[in-house]
């Protein structure tokens, strides 16, 4: 692997651990009330959910150029396509619109809100726009690329920063990784004047606009510590004619097992941008994500849940779910965690992978025969017991007229459901 792979490969691998099931999301427009309240240099926006919401908000910005933005929790919204719900009409392109005049205002809104916005990371499903946000417009000289990131690998806080703004930022880590330029900030001791002063020269900043950005900085990254952030990105970030730093974007998302400490993200969390199965497993105590594969994954503890995938994807395989059960799950838990894993169409076989500690074998072995039982299970199911009472649970198993299919490890259960599926996906 060259330097280039390697740049992007890595900056891969540290989005995907700041976006993994555990963080929750919010809209641009409560990113920028966030960013505002710390300190975070933005341009006056409106949040609106109607076409009439947004023709006062033009009035009421008088700025003569504005952006009307669509609200959704997914990036390249500019680069997207506005679609009519349940058809392949096309209503505009762009989710993203900069309008010149109230009338253009009252265009773009009618386009955006109500319809179904696909962009390369919602998949061609798309989500539905119920929100806009309506913002003044400002005299753009440059625009750059910047996120603040955990990078547990390194057990620190990840900034990155480039002057290729605007673009998708994982086409400059893979095609020219030298403009991605890169700090680690070890939490014990916060961000260090020289890292500001190295990612701004970086940058090619100087002069006022130098200390607009370190100022910026400095805000974000205790916005980033005292929110328990996952990650803030803003692209673009841009450097107006004046030479000031302004966020033009915001995408925030949040650690949720911090959620504790936060008692407002109920506030801020929209309902409609999850799934209803995972609001459901979130409800019952579960820790659930849909994938695109057909193989149903049944785990305790996230680390296990994500090795099940990996060995299953060695064998040829792709996993349907991430689907952590805890370590204290009950039989009706184990019941309901099947039932969620069946209302996907895709799953053609289960794999049951439980490694016994807080949670009991014998549990486990009774709940997924109950399961079995009440949903009328017709797929293959392999499980692979291990642990507390495993010898109970096993026993329990083989005692069912059930169709299981028991396995010692890992490796033999994930070849055992790869196979009677008929193969991968």
């Amino acid at each position: 692997m060259n330097d280039r792979d390697n740049a992007a490969a890595q900056f891969k691998g540290v989005l995907w651990l700041a976006s993994d099931s555990d963080t929750m999301n919010i809209h641009e427009y409560q990113g920028k009330a966030l960013f505002k309240a710390h300190g975070v240099n933005v341009l006056n926006g409106v949040h609106c959910t109607t076409v009439d919401d947004a023709l006062n908000a033009y009035d009421s910005l008088q700025s003569k150029v504005v952006a009307v933005k669509s609200q959704i929790h997914a990036g390249g919204r500019g680069k997207g396509n506005l679609y009519r719900s349940n058809s392949d009409e096309l209503v505009m392109e762009g989710g993203v619109k900069i309008a010149f005049s109230r009338e253009d205002v009252k265009t773009y809104a009618t386009n955006i809100l109500g319809h179904v916005l696909v962009t390369k990371q919602t998949g061609q499903e798309g989500k539905i726009v119920n929100h806009l946000y309506v913002e003044s417009g400002c005299d753009i000289a440059h625009e750059y690329y910047l996120a603040l990131l955990v990078d547990r690998e390194h057990k620190s806080v990840l900034i990155m920063a480039s002057t290729e703004g605007g673009m998708d930022i994982e086409e400059v880590a893979e095609e020219t990784p030298e403009l991605l330029h890169k700090v680690n900030v070890d939490p014990n001791v916060g961000l260090m004047g020289y890292q500001i002063r190295d990612l701004g020269l970086a940058l090619g900043l100087s002069g006022a606009s130098h200390k607009s950005f370190g100022k910026m900085l400095r805000s974000l990254y205790n916005l980033f510590v005292k929110e328990d952030c996952a990650m803030v990105e803003i692209n673009p970030l841009v450097r107006t004619a004046d030479d000031d730093m302004v966020a033009l974007d915001a995408k925030v998302s949040f650690d949720e097992n911090a959620e504790f400490r936060h008692k407002n993200w109920d506030d801020l969390r929209d309902l409609s941008e999850e799934e209803d199965v995972e609001i459901r497993a979130k409800e019952t105590g579960l820790s659930y994500v849909k994938l695109d594969g057909n193989i149903g994954c049944l785990v305790n503890g996230a680390g296990l849940a994500m090795a099940t995938m990996d060995v299953i994807k060695l064998y040829g395989g792709e996993p349907a779910n991430f689907l952590d059960v805890g370590g204290g799950a009950n039989e009706e838990q184990v019941k309901t965690a099947f039932s969620i894993i069946l209302e996907d169409p895709n799953v053609k076989g289960i794999l049951v992978n439980i490694f016994g500690g807080i949670m009991r074998c014998d549990i486990i072995a009774r709940g997924v025969i109950a399961a079995t039982e009440a949903l009328d299970l017709d797929v293959p199911l392999v499980v692979r017991l291990a642990g507390t009472n495993v010898v109970e649970g096993k026993a329990i198993l083989a005692e069912s007229t059930l169709n299981i299919h028991p396995a010692d490890d890992l490796a033999e259960g994930a070849q055992k459901i790869v196979e009677l599926i008929g193969g991968g996906a």
